[in-house]
């Protein structure tokens, strides 16, 4: 993986500022994407290493999309990819921050159709939705996400979508549409009058990834393609993030513990540091 000595620079940091988004060069080579494709194929397969207990959401259904969060705890691949200093360098550079933890990881298969043709409301389809409805129970809002391309992806495969600016609108009701495949009524729902919402595809390379802030409203439609798109999701937080009680908790927040205490600490080997300042001085 390359280092990020010079590759995010002050004018990329503005530019995240003010779209809520940032896409990297080529992180990483042909080896380890190809790495990062048998991994998905081995956590599919259930040949898992360790014991960890991954949270699966998948119907089952062939042609509906694959997700499962935690995924560092039973692929070390995964794991190394995740907490890899230069992703979380970066994003701790984003997030002005002297340090960035995992928050916890995905993977995410998403089918292909093969068909060419457009499904009103297909089965691989992501909601529009801002991710941090899920994760009220941190203190901040100020997360980043990093979504890693294992091929090179564009519309044509159902690239993620973003709406830059959406995280200067706050956390918004009904912004919990990720499982909704109904693209159209989830954005008739978030919309809302006076803001401007263009839709701007990530269009990746294999090896490269896409960050997005914690409020920026994304989301991804059909993949028209015979083959799966696959996906690594490194979700980042600043280091000395902790809990606080809103009511909308994480199945993570049991890593706290039975009874998670208000001002407690994301420092465990649950969340580990991806990144420290501290470490290059």
């Amino acid at each position: 993986m390359k280092d990020t000595v010079g590759l995010i620079t002050q004018e990329d940091k503005e530019f995240y500022k003010q779209n809520g988004y940032w896409i990297s060069p080529v992180l990483f080579d042909e080896a380890e994407i190809e790495a990062m494709r048998q991994a998905h194929d081995r956590v599919w397969a259930n040949d898992y290493d360790g014991d960890g207990y991954p949270l699966g959401e998948w119907d089952g259904e062939p042609k509906s999309l694959r997700k499962i969060d935690n995924t560092w705890w039973i692929n070390d691949v995964i794991r190394d990819t995740v907490t890899n200093p230069v992703l979380g360098r970066i994003a701790a550079g984003l997030m002005d921050s002297t340090g960035a933890r995992l928050w916890y990881d995905q993977i995410i298969y998403k089918p292909g159709t093969g068909t060419g043709k457009k499904d009103s409301v297909s089965l691989g389809n992501v909601g529009w939705h801002q991710d941090y409805i899920y994760w009220q129970c941190t203190n901040t809002d100020n997360l980043v996400t990093a979504w890693i391309a294992l091929q090179d992806t564009d519309l044509s495969n159902g690239c993620m979508s973003v709406i830059p600016g959406s995280h200067k609108w706050g956390l918004l009701e009904g912004s919990d549409g990720f499982f909704n495949r109904d693209l159209d009524a989830v954005k008739s729902r978030l919309e809302g009058a006076g803001r401007d919402w263009k839709e701007v595809p990530m269009i990746l390379k294999a090896g490269q990834a896409s960050f997005h802030h914690s409020l920026a409203i994304h989301g991804s439609g059909q993949n028209y393609s015979e083959h799966p798109r696959l996906s690594i999701v490194a979700h980042l937080m600043p280091d000395g993030t902790y809990y606080k009680n809103r009511g909308h908790n994480v199945d993570n927040i049991r890593l706290l513990g039975s009874r998670p205490k208000e001002g407690q600490l994301y420092n465990s080997e649950y969340f580990p540091l991806a990144y420290s300042e501290k470490a290059d001085s």
